[in-house]
């Protein structure tokens, strides 16, 4: 045979077996679809039982009480969850870290269908049942949720909904939801200047970073003097470039004004003994840092923050009217970020990569993503359910 016609053949014979996936994928059954729901929402494969009640209801045009069932099984926490929200709770941004505060009170609120909009704000905490005899929750150390790890303990039946007010010293007003949890705050209040924890809540949960959403037309009047105003002699460089950043972020960043992650960097240079720290009234001393740099720059006298993106390009992010873009502390701004719209679409298209294995690519998934935000909002901001809706959406492919 030549060449050519190997070619031919070859090309041919590709082209047969895509067909014949392309139709296998949309002549899927409801059995394959129950299995592919159940295979991506618990990340195991359903017992013959689950499977045949899945099919049923998918035969019966219940697409949505099949997906339910699969969220019922335990590895929805203990592994999908888990690895959903693990690379939320620190730098690297990695899934291959424990479980720790941060990720269990994640997991619990999407369990218990606390609204998600409070992530950022709430006084909530989720622990492990006190007789799994396991050590107990502590301010300085990870052991708690290690162990809880480490022992396989099943997360959807043995956690339970606590505040950080009671159990971590932190007044009420003081605590901000997942933001000042220990894990978050070893992650992003440890050392630097608290414009990390910032950067990765943007990033986490709003789904956009500081470089796309530079704004050169606000005020630099919150702008730290740790910031040089003539980086390597030209003040160009701050005009056309750090401004962007800083002078949108600054004012948002005060918030955090009174927190700080306190170890001892010679015992124990990780920080893995640890622990929050909150100073109602007394700035941090890392946001009083580097004061030489520009000694006319902005000091920092309290947690007092203010939301200059409200106005200008950054408005399309869709701040809530129903709040006034100031306040005072970490958990008045997280609510301001939470109830942003960006940050209810940034929770939608998490869920859709996650069960839908790829990112939204055509007009279709587009469309559907808004309408799922929209559901989402109306419907108090209940994750379970965005994770079964984009389930069901994805279950053909």
């Amino acid at each position: 045979m030549s060449s050519a016609k190997k070619y031919t053949t070859t090309i041919f014979t590709l082209c047969l077996i895509m067909t014949i996936l392309l139709v296998s994928v949309a002549q899927a059954g409801p059995r394959e679809q129950a299995k592919r729901l159940h295979d991506r929402l618990a990340g195991i494969p359903p017992t013959a039982t689950i499977l045949n009640e899945m099919e049923a209801k998918i035969s019966e045009g219940n697409a949505s009480e099949a997906a339910r069932i699969a969220v019922e099984n335990s590895a929805f926490y203990n592994v999908t969850l888990k690895n959903f929200v693990t690379p939320w709770t620190n730098e690297a941004q990695t899934v291959f870290a424990p479980l720790n505060d941060y990720t269990a009170t994640v997991i619990g609120m999407v369990r218990d269908n606390i609204p998600f909009n409070q992530l950022l704000s709430a006084d909530i905490l989720y622990i492990g049942k006190s007789d799994l005899g396991i050590p107990a929750y502590s301010i300085n150390n990870n052991d708690h949720y290690e162990a809880l790890e480490n022992q396989g303990i099943d997360l959807k039946e043995n956690l339970i909904r606590t505040t950080q007010s009671s159990i971590t010293g932190l007044p009420e007003e003081g605590t901000a939801g997942i933001i000042t949890t220990r894990a978050a705050a070893r992650a992003f209040f440890i050392d630097g200047t608290n414009r990390a924890m910032f950067r990765f809540t943007l990033l986490n949960h709003l789904c956009t970073d500081l470089e796309q959403i530079k704004d050169n037309t606000r005020p630099t009047d919150r702008v730290r003097q740790d910031v040089s105003r003539s980086p390597g002699g030209d003040s160009r460089i701050f005009m056309n470039s750090c401004v962007g950043c800083h002078a949108g972020m600054e004012p948002l960043t005060q918030a955090y004004a009174y927190y700080d992650f306190q170890y001892d960097s010679n015992s124990d240079p990780e920080g893995e003994s640890g622990n929050l720290v909150y100073t109602p009234g007394n700035v941090q001393a890392k946001y009083l840092i580097n004061a030489s740099n520009f000694k006319y720059g902005f000091t920092t006298p309290d947690d007092r923050w203010d939301n200059y993106w409200r106005k200008g390009p950054n408005a399309f992010l869709g701040w809530d009217n129903a709040l006034s873009g100031s306040g005072k502390g970490a958990k008045s701004m997280g609510q301001e970020l939470a109830n942003s719209d960006a940050f209810a679409s940034c929770q939608v298209e998490k869920v859709f990569k996650a069960t839908c294995f790829r990112t939204p690519g055509s007009n279709a998934d587009f469309d559907k993503i808004s309408e799922m935000t929209q559901t989402f909002k109306a419907d108090n901001y209940n994750l379970k359910q965005v994770f079964i809706d984009s389930a069901v959406y994805c279950m053909g492919e």
